[in-house]
C-alpha cells in the first residue's frame, strides 16, 4: 500500500464511500457506547435506528459509478455491519435485554434487506415490476384475443 496517495485516491466517488463508513460505524458506536452517556433507552433507540436508517438510506441510494476499490469497501462493510448487528443481538439474547433485542433486530433487518437487495441486483435477477408488466400484458392480449373471438364465433352465428 502506498502510504503517499491520500486516503481517498482511487475510489470514484470517496464521499459516497465516506457516509457509507460513516453511518454504519456510527450506529454500531451509539450502540455500543450509549450506555456510558445516556440513561434514557428511547434517546438510545431512537438515535441508533436513525443512523441505521440513514446508513440504509445511503446503501440503496448510492448510484455512484463504482470501480473494485469502491466495491470492495461496498461489500466489506454490508456483511461486516450485519454481522456486527447479529453479534450484538445474541449478546442482547444472553443477557435478557429484551427492548435491546428490538433496536439491534431493527438494526439487523436493514442490514440483511441491504445485503439481500444488491446481492439480488448483482446476480442479475429480473425487475419484479417488469415481470408484473409482462402478466399484465399478457392478460391484456389475452382479454383481447378472446373478445375477438367472441365477437367473430357471434358474428358468424348471425349469418
Amino acid at each position: 500500500m502506498d502510504f503517499s496517495q491520500p486516503v481517498g485516491e482511487n475510489y470514484a466517488n470517496p464521499k459516497t464511500c465516506f457516509f457509507h463508513v460513516l453511518f454504519k460505524a456510527a450506529g454500531l458506536v451509539m450502540y455500543i457506547l450509549s450506555a456510558l452517556f445516556f440513561d434514557s433507552f428511547v434517546i438510545i433507540f431512537v438515535v441508533t435506528v436513525v443512523l441505521a436508517a440513514l446508513d440504509f438510506w445511503v446503501v440503496k441510494n448510492s448510484s455512484a459509478r463504482m470501480n473494485k476499490k469502491d466495491s470492495w469497501l461496498f461489500w466489506w462493510t454490508l456483511y461486516l455491519n450485519a454481522a456486527a448487528w447479529v453479534i450484538l443481538g445474541i449478546f442482547s439474547v444472553i443477557r435478557f435485554e429484551a427492548d435491546y433485542v428490538l433496536v439491534v433486530a431493527v438494526c439487523a433487518s436493514l442490514s440483511i434487506v441491504n445485503i439481500v437487495g444488491f446481492t439480488k441486483c448483482r446476480k442479475g435477477y429480473s425487475n419484479p415490476y417488469s415481470d408484473a408488466k409482462k402478466q399484465i400484458q399478457g392478460f391484456a392480449c389475452q382479454a383481447i384475443a378472446s373478445h375477438f373471438t367472441s365477437t367473430i364465433r357471434s358474428a358468424l352465428s348471425a349469418v
